[in-house]
């Protein structure tokens, strides 16, 4: 049986958050000079991705209602299969532009399955 929508969406939350967490005070050069949270980072990113993946599978119409989803689980796949090729400051500037869109988008699409008792 798949997963809720809602346990999906709290995935892309609770990332957002980790990756708001991993670069709170960091500039770009703190975020390029240190793997770990390189790392952290792309793994959120990661999870983003998957959960979006899974959505357009089981919730179109919730996948549909994500500002450039179809570009987040591309984005998901750049970091998973072309790593080699991955630019850190592609990744900073979409944790610093677009993660805090992404995280209030996924709250309302939250809010809605939740006063709509799960279906959209």
């Amino acid at each position: 049986m798949p997963r809720d929508v809602r346990a999906y969406l709290a995935d892309i939350i609770e990332a957002c958050d980790a990756i708001a967490t991993a670069l709170s005070g960091l500039d770009l050069d703190a975020y390029k000079a240190s793997r770990l949270v390189r790392s952290s980072v792309e793994r959120e990113f990661i999870i983003i991705g998957e959960a979006a993946s899974a959505l357009s599978r089981t919730a179109p119409d919730i996948f549909a209602s994500i500002t450039h989803a179809r570009r987040i689980v591309d984005f998901r796949n750049q970091l998973t299969h072309e790593y080699p090729n991955v630019s850190d400051v592609l990744v900073w500037g979409t944790a610093e532009r677009d993660v805090s869109v992404l995280r209030d988008e996924c709250l309302a699409l939250m809010a809605s399955q939740d006063a709509s008792g799960g279906s959209f």
